[in-house]
């Protein structure tokens, strides 16, 4: 029997509690909110700012709700323990279009790590041979070409299908400073696990369907899936 001590899939995750729902989770999943000097909550994906945080787990749809009815900024104000709290009237947006630049930024990352590759061809023959552990494809991929790929990687051993990024191929292209990026392949395992935390972490929070546990990790699972490894 494995020994989660020794096991370093089973090592302890940091949690934090989202100050609406009060339901707790790693906080990899959670979105971090900083509080300025002059009282100016802001949006902190990559929680790096300095100073107490605050942890939300909701949807923007459950956030802007909790804006309007004036619950957001007294669950604000009880995580800062302070009063003088400034919740900029469109802070829903500003953490989709965070979360939006966090996922291009890392897709980046991995592009440039040569961790990914691109070409209907290339992912295909990468999918079939079990060396893709992710597959992302643009939002107006062709559903047969998205179809083609998917049982390409399951036949590989992979999931059941790829992540659909919820933006065009020309946010795509000019992510990984590439031309036509249709179809994404995810070739090392950590990186696949990144790619897909940073996507899923979005998703979770744009779709009002989705939530703290709604979003789906796609990556084939891996013994390195430590999020943060090979992180800036």
């Amino acid at each position: 029997m494995r020994n989660p001590r020794n096991d370093p899939l089973e090592a302890h995750v940091a949690e934090r509690t989202c100050i609406l729902s009060r339901r707790t989770a790693p906080r990899e999943d959670l979105i971090r909110l900083a509080l300025s000097p002059d009282g100016d909550v802001a949006a902190d994906v990559r929680a790096r700012a300095p100073g107490r945080g605050a942890w939300i787990g909701v949807t923007r749809t459950e956030l802007d709700d909790a804006q309007a009815k004036g619950k957001l900024k007294g669950a604000l104000i009880r995580a800062f323990k302070t009063a003088d709290v400034k919740v900029p009237a469109d802070l829903g947006e500003r953490i989709a279009a965070a979360l939006r630049q966090a996922a291009l930024d890392r897709l980046g990352m991995e592009a440039k790590a040569g961790n990914l590759i691109n070409g209907s061809d290339k992912v295909e023959t990468a999918a079939r041979s079990g060396k893709a552990h992710l597959i992302v494809h643009a939002a107006d991929a062709a559903e047969d070409g998205r179809r083609k790929l998917d049982q390409a990687w399951r036949v590989g051993g992979g999931g059941p299908q790829g992540l659909v990024f919820p933006e065009e191929r020309t946010i795509l292209s000019m992510a990984l400073g590439r031309e036509n990026v249709v179809h994404i392949a995810l070739t090392d395992p950590a990186a696949a696990r990144r790619v897909s935390h940073a996507i899923d972490r979005w998703l979770a929070f744009i779709n009002p369907h989705a939530g703290l546990e709604g979003a789906s990790v796609a990556a084939r699972p891996g013994t390195a899936d430590a999020l943060n490894e090979g992180t800036e």
